[in-house]
């Protein structure tokens, strides 16, 4: 009911009404229905007194006004104002970001990217940017589904960073406003983070456990769960329930359907609810002239991409079959421009490069790559699993990038968003240490540090370190609770489970072995330890 209210009072702001209709007037959605309200109300039939009442009646009986109310609630959930005030004036920069520490970290790690792409295009003799010319569009084209020019990349050509790159960075941010020194050892404050022990050395505001339990109350073992409850066979009742959400077509709903989790045979279409997606003719227009940039231009960013795919998702058991799509899904992603929108949620700011002929000329600048975004090493995974879900590579890209846009751009960007991979991993420092003291005291000492074992956990999503089945099971949570929280409770439980072993390391590379392969772990059965068993109550 709170929750209600304050959607409500967000949308009788007129501000926010103004955003939302512009969203709706710019989307293809609000084109098409504009076309098919036209085609409607031009029947010989209509009076144009009726107009008040008659749209209404047919928004709802073509189906229109879920789509309407679908598209709404997609926007709030991407875009919750800070404040609903119009007479509260908050500066862009802080409205993405209050902490000023963290926007200058965010500055210099962007300035540190930039200076490493430079570097590889001075020792390498690589253009950032180059038009192909006609021969080699047509081989490029002949070669788009056999992967066939992926060995024409440099072996040299290396990542521009790698996780343990951006963990460094977070581990060595600190507030001027906030001195860990001065306060005692035993000073533990579950709601803001005490990282006395730990690597992150920031205080942020965090859920309490008790908050934790109440955002994921649909993860009680009063409830059933896909994945945990199922394991002789399918529930007919709840697979029954999937189809109808599915009927409905209603994304509130679908997403309180995956919170306790869906079938395979149902994923695809649930997702495509919940994430508000579709794939229409506009869409694989769209597509097509992505792939036709591709194909008339190469970017120094490809080379990083399909490096990344040869070491990561094409290296891996479970993924490999699927490298040339993936090749394929990233190379589109690098050149959409309509993913620019998302930077205005985030502290990054999109690269640019000057243009030929033109250094020093801050107005003959672009944004590079196009999309603004710079891979790191493992990227490709964020993409991988989607693959075992939609053959169709429109679909597949179009929930990728809805992916992407509302989770996982948090997870390689500074931060103090309580999604932001700053609190995920004050988050699991926190808990581990307030609930198992022991363990995270005897693993720093052996110099193994927690964070470091659990960071990539974390930064991927778990992807490439999960069983697909396993992850699909914990995304279907991240999508139908609307945030990543639940990744550092499962990085948390998983070394709870592990706890024996772990006490029992005298070296880093012994931890290592011990938390090298958890693939064989269940993902649901781990989060109810975590969060309703005696793992997450004081000692």
């Amino acid at each position: 009911n709170e929750y209600k209210s304050y959607l409500r009072m967000v949308l009788e702001c007129d501000d926010v009404f103004a955003e939302i209709l512009s969203e709706i007037y710019s989307s293809d959605l609000g084109w098409t229905l504009k076309r098919a309200v036209q085609d409607e109300l031009s029947k010989p039939f209509v009076n144009v007194k009726d107009l008040r009442r008659l749209v209404p009646v047919f928004l709802k009986e073509s189906g229109w006004d879920v789509k309407l109310r679908n598209l709404v609630f997609t926007y709030l959930q991407k875009n919750m104002p800070i404040s609903t005030n119009p007479t509260f004036y908050i500066p862009t920069e802080s409205s993405k970001e209050p902490m000023f520490f963290i926007r200058n970290a965010q500055g210099r790690w962007e300035k540190r990217i930039l200076k490493s792409i430079n570097t590889m295009c001075t020792e390498k003799s690589i253009p950032l940017a180059r038009m192909r010319t006609i021969r080699e569009q047509a081989d490029f084209a002949q070669k788009w589904k056999d992967m066939s020019f992926a060995d024409e990349v440099n072996n040299d050509i290396r990542p521009v960073y790698a996780p343990k790159d951006f963990m460094d960075v977070l581990t060595s941010l600190s507030s001027p406003n906030y001195n860990p020194k001065i306060y005692d050892y035993t000073d533990v404050n579950e709601r803001t983070g005490s990282s006395l022990w730990g690597l992150i050395q920031i205080r942020l505001h965090l859920k309490t456990t008790q908050e934790l339990r109440l955002v994921f109350s649909n993860l009680s073992t009063h409830h059933f769960q896909a994945g945990a409850d199922d394991l002789e066979g399918i529930n007919p009742e709840w697979q029954r329930l999937g189809n109808k959400a599915i009927s409905a077509g209603y994304s509130p709903a679908a997403q309180r359907y995956l919170q306790q989790g869906c079938y395979p045979t149902q994923r695809g279409c649930i997702w495509l609810i919940a994430l508000n997606v579709s794939s229409t003719s506009l869409h694989h227009q769209y597509y097509t002239q992505l792939k036709s940039t591709v194909f008339k231009y190469e970017l120094l960013v490809d080379k990083l991409f399909l490096q990344d795919v040869r070491l990561t998702a094409g290296n891996h058991d479970a993924y490999f079959v699927f490298e040339d799509l993936i090749v394929q899904l990233l190379l589109c992603f690098s050149r959409d421009t309509r993913l620019l929108d998302h930077f205005k949620n985030t502290t990054s700011i999109p690269p640019r490069a000057y243009l030929r002929n033109n250094i020093g000329e801050a107005e003959k600048t672009v944004i590079y790559p196009p999309n603004g975004i710079i891979p790191f090493h493992g990227f490709s995974f964020y993409l991988a699993p989607l693959c075992f879900i939609w053959s169709d590579p429109v679909t597949l890209y179009l929930v990728f990038k809805e992916m992407y846009t509302r989770y996982f751009f948090r997870l390689h960007c500074l931060s103090s968003h309580p999604q932001g991979i700053l609190s995920l991993c004050l988050q699991f420092e926190t808990l581990l240490q307030t609930y198992q003291p022991q363990l995270f005291y005897h693993l720093r000492e052996m110099g193994s540090h927690p964070l470091k074992h659990a960071f990539n956990w974390i930064m991927h999503a778990f992807a490439g370190y999960l069983e697909t089945s396993q992850l699909l099971l914990l995304w279907d949570r991240i999508i139908g609770y609307n945030t990543l929280e639940i990744l550092p409770l499962l990085a948390v439980a998983i070394f709870a489970f592990r706890r024996n072993n772990l006490m029992e390391i005298t070296t880093p590379s012994e931890a290592e072995a011990v938390l090298a392969d958890i693939s064989s772990l269940k993902v649901i059965p781990l989060l109810q330890y975590c969060l309703y068993a005696r793992i997450l109550h004081p000692v």
